[in-house]
């Protein structure tokens, strides 16, 4: 592992469709944490006290804040007309040499994943944790080579091996690369657009990191809240 992994945290969206008042990443579990305190605290029992986390706001940042002092915040001042690649953009800006983990903040996840992805970024090698088991119409989907490495990633692939789950990593040799692609993005791109380009034009290279086993959710809609909520409480459960 890094002497101190990088984590980027995009939380500058205004999750419209999940209705809430607040920014989503603050949205309540069942077990009395918010999406945000969820992934910090897998975070650091996963990776320990060296991780840093830059988080990037937009929405209500200031609530964020409040909410996460702990951590370094970047500010997408044009949330409200930019998606995830200039939020992500903004984020690699900011960060250190080295690798950088980077996930979405309405993920929800087992904080088991972890291990299974740790000995990538150990490796410094630039992944996209997928899904396999599902491959739902509204997500981003992805195709790959026989060697496992990503060719399409994108809402609109079709016969999509699986899903991305919205936990990837840029490797320090790649992240200039991805930072290139990321600036020639529209405002209205989601950050896989860069990858795809970057893979497409550039030939990076990035795994598909099959994390089918542990349960991951990307909280968008009301049914995926419930869904989420239904896994950390079996993690509770099984806890206590």
């Amino acid at each position: 592992m890094n002497e101190q992994l990088q984590v980027v945290i995009l939380a500058a969206g205004m999750g419209t469709r999940l209705g809430m008042p607040h920014p989503k990443p603050l949205t309540p579990l069942v077990d009395g944490r918010t999406i945000l305190a969820q992934q910090l605290g897998n975070l650091r029992a996963g990776f320990g006290d060296q991780v840093r986390v830059t988080i990037v706001v937009g929405f209500r940042a200031e609530q964020i804040m409040m909410a996460a002092p702990e951590a370094v915040f970047t500010y997408n001042e044009r949330f409200e007309h930019t998606n995830t690649s200039k939020s992500l953009l903004k984020a690699l800006r900011h960060t250190g040499p080295g690798g950088v983990l980077w996930l979405n903040g309405d993920v929800v996840f087992d904080p088991r994943l972890l291990d299974r992805i740790s000995p990538a970024i150990t490796a410094d090698e630039s992944f996209v944790c997928v899904n396999t088991e599902t491959v739902g119409e509204e997500e981003v989907k992805y195709t790959a080579s026989v060697d496992g490495y990503v060719k399409e990633l994108s809402k609109s692939v079709v016969d999509g091996l699986g899903e991305a789950v919205g936990i990837n990593y840029i490797a320090s040799s790649d992240k200039a690369t991805l930072v290139e692609h990321l600036e020639a993005c529209a405002d209205s791109d989601y950050f896989e657009r860069g990858i795809e380009t970057a893979i497409g034009a550039a030939g990076m290279r990035v795994a598909a990191l099959d994390i089918s086993e542990f349960f991951v959710v990307e909280v968008d809609f009301a049914g995926d809240l419930e869904r989420a909520n239904v896994e950390v409480g079996r993690t509770v459960t099984s806890a206590a």
